[in-house]
């Protein structure tokens, strides 16, 4: 049976997309390269729908970026350099699960911490958290911690509290939130362990993991259903 072609058209209006979307996967290397007539019209075939396929459904999973730069090395002929992102996703995925974690084990461990001289400094601190210097300035900025100042020297120390704040605020900044949404959350934990806007982020955190640990299994199954196409 002869191939069916298609028409840019044709392969947008499936996908809910525009002619010039479609050119612009091609040139971007989402997609392979058409045939042209002898017109220079394009002409797809279901392997460009099944790779417009893989592409739309990795999208949520992975982010544009990375969904781009796996559909480019399966055209350039280097599958294991585009199942090494995938691989690299689920890790990332991975240890933002284990963040997860690592914030409800420290919400159970959580309670109010005497306010006391602190010994703590930013540096010893930034090193921990791995964080620049810059961003624990920025922090206590935006309210996120409070150091006091060593009367002596003027710098920054950091009591028990502040360290357990800190440490709470990159755990949710690893997962994503803003300063302007840990702020709030750090301000109720300091308060004598409350932690109720805490718990209620994680629960959240928990349902996006999810959505996106569902979102990699569709992009996974899209992406081998055009592999397999394209080694027949």
């Amino acid at each position: 049976m002869p191939e069916k072609f298609q028409r840019p058209v044709d392969l947008a209006r499936a996908h809910g997309l525009s002619t010039q979307a479609i050119r612009n996967y091609e040139a971007a290397g989402i997609l392979p390269d058409a045939e042209r007539t002898d017109s220079g019209y394009r002409r797809y075939t279901a392997l460009h729908a099944a790779a417009l396929d893989a592409f739309v459904a990795l999208v949520p999973g992975h982010g544009h970026q990375a969904a781009t730069e796996i559909l480019r090395a399966v055209h350039r002929g280097a599958v294991d350099d585009a199942l090494r992102i995938v691989d690299e996703g689920h890790a990332q995925l991975l240890e933002d699960r284990r963040t997860v974690q690592a914030v409800e084990a420290a919400l159970q461990d959580l309670r109010p911490v005497p306010q006391g001289r602190g010994d703590t400094f930013v540096g010893p601190l930034s090193r921990r958290l791995g964080v620049r210097p810059a961003t624990l300035r920025k922090w206590e900025r935006a309210g996120v911690v409070q150091p006091g100042r060593d009367p002596r020297t003027g710098f920054r120390v950091y009591s028990a509290a502040d360290v357990r704040d800190a440490l709470l605020a990159h755990q949710l900044r690893r997962g994503g939130y803003l300063l302007r949404q840990v702020a709030p959350v750090i301000a109720q934990v300091r308060s004598a362990g409350s932690v109720e806007a805490l718990e209620a982020m994680l629960g959240d955190w928990r349902a996006r993991l999810t959505g996106r640990s569902r979102a990699m299994l569709a992009g996974a199954a899209a992406l081998d259903a055009y592999l397999r196409l394209r080694e027949r």
